[in-house]
């Protein structure tokens, strides 16, 4: 019995161990970076017209403050109810901008991951690792294998 702490310690000192740090990994590869621009570009338009449609918005609240009391009781009827419709139909475009945008962002990631995935897999296999981890709460820098990762995604991307 003696002998178990020894063995099971020179069993842990043989285990390569890495880590990867997701986060790292989609701010920095290459693929998340063109993945990045690439949504930016696809709803930049859509975000610029929100942007406007906020802006009425904004106006015709602050002409309704401003006037409102001035205002016959019918014509302020009316600019409530635009202003009514107009923040609906602001509200609408949004929530629908922000699923599309998720939407967007999920596919792009899923293939990012299934690259890194493949990166990862790739690497343990060609460097011996024994179990790599991602989403620790504490690692050692030297167990660190994402700058790792992410060289053998930009080299495949390059492909």
């Amino acid at each position: 019995m003696a002998s178990l702490p020894v063995s099971y310690a020179s069993a842990v000192e043989q285990l390569k161990v890495g880590y990867v740090n997701t986060q790292r990994l989609f701010r920095d590869a290459p693929a998340a970076v063109r993945a990045a621009k690439k949504i930016e570009q696809e709803f930049s338009k859509r975000d610029q017209d929100l942007q406007r449609l906020a802006k009425q918005v904004q106006g015709l609240q602050e002409a309704l403050e401003k006037n409102g009391l001035t205002m016959a009781e019918a014509d302020r009827r009316a600019k409530e109810k635009d202003l009514g419709e107009l923040s609906r139909e602001f509200q609408r475009k949004q929530r629908e901008f922000r699923e599309d945008l998720n939407l967007r962002q999920n596919e792009e990631n899923a293939a990012i991951i299934e690259k890194a995935n493949q990166a990862i897999k790739q690497l343990a296999e060609n460097e011996k690792y024994d179990l790599i981890v991602q989403d620790v709460v504490w690692v050692s820098p030297k167990l660190d294998i994402t700058d790792k990762v992410i060289k053998a995604l930009s080299d495949s991307s390059g492909r």
